[in-house]
């Protein structure tokens, strides 16, 4: 019987996305590498558990699921958590910043400053800038401010950052967006004392995840099923995606959806489900930021 391996998701490091596997191995991501795996037959997908504990009743959840958790599991992962507000009490310094997907998709959001640009890459932030740093109650003051006043929405779903990837403008013209908005910002009125501003200073992530000139992709996979394979070249990775170059054109997978599954190395083809995108199928993009 074949080995089976169990995917913990993609992380970001210095050196670029790496995959890391129940167990601890790790196997990184180069733009070009072969990604081949299959769906072992039969077992179905269950529950990932949370926070370093195994699921109770390993639940079984759905394929489409991004989190792999079942509601008791998922109840526990957000328990203590800075995105479920339930650590208003929190002392560590946060950062409050302003991130780009594509033309018309920003978004405000915060992270512990110790994290650095770490939550930015597995978003998927094409570029970014700080706008403050300071306590966890102040960045949140500071983010309903932008929501607000301006419109600026602290979550974009992954559908739509995926359909804008390969229609990018230049390094001048991804910037240009974020640096108006962070000036429309700096104008407002009611930031918190506590919360130290930063100047506009942008990040530009393109390079790292490869998407200058990466060609359109022609769909996503939905869903992983028992005994279907996935097979492709690398051609760029942008926060949980892949994005694959197959015999149907450059698809891309959310790793999100490996989890869960017992995968074995090594396939041919491509037989998973794949949500195709319509020609003409367009982003959804907010309205009133400016």
């Amino acid at each position: 019987m074949a080995q089976t391996w169990r995917c913990s998701g993609l992380r970001w490091s210095a050196g670029g996305p790496v995959l890391v596997w129940d167990g601890g191995r790790r196997s990184a991501l180069s733009s070009g590498k072969r990604v081949a795996f299959a769906v072992a037959d039969g077992g179905g997908r269950t529950c990932v558990g949370a926070r370093g504990n195994v699921c109770p009743v390993r639940a079984a959840v759905s394929g489409r699921s991004t989190g792999a958790r079942c509601e008791g599991c998922a109840r526990l992962d957000r328990a203590h958590s800075v995105a479920a507000d339930t650590m208003a009490d929190d002392p560590r310094p946060y950062r409050v910043y302003l991130a780009w997907f594509g033309p018309g998709l920003v978004k405000v959001g915060i992270t512990g400053s110790a994290r650095g640009s770490a939550r930015l890459l597995e978003q998927g932030a094409v570029c970014f800038s700080w706008l403050g740093e300071g306590p966890l109650m102040a960045a949140r003051r500071t983010e309903e401010l932008l929501r607000a006043a301006l419109g600026v929405p602290d979550r974009i779903r992954y559908a739509d950052k995926r359909r804008v990837r390969s229609a990018l403008p230049d390094a001048a013209g991804r910037l240009e967006e974020i640096r108006e908005l962070h000036a429309r910002v700096a104008e407002l009125e009611g930031w918190p004392d506590s919360l130290e501003r930063t100047p506009f200073r942008a990040v530009d992530h393109a390079g790292v995840f490869g998407l200058d000139g990466v060609a359109a992709a022609v769909g996503a996979v939905s869903e992983l099923t028992g005994g279907g394979a996935v097979s492709g070249e690398l051609v760029a990775a942008a926060g949980p995606d892949l994005h694959l170059a197959t015999g149907r054109g450059v698809v891309v997978l959310d790793t999100r959806l490996m989890t869960g599954w017992d995968l074995t190395a090594g396939a041919d083809g491509f037989t998973v489900p794949v949500r195709e995108f319509r020609e003409g199928e367009d982003a959804v993009v907010q309205d009133g930021l400016f």
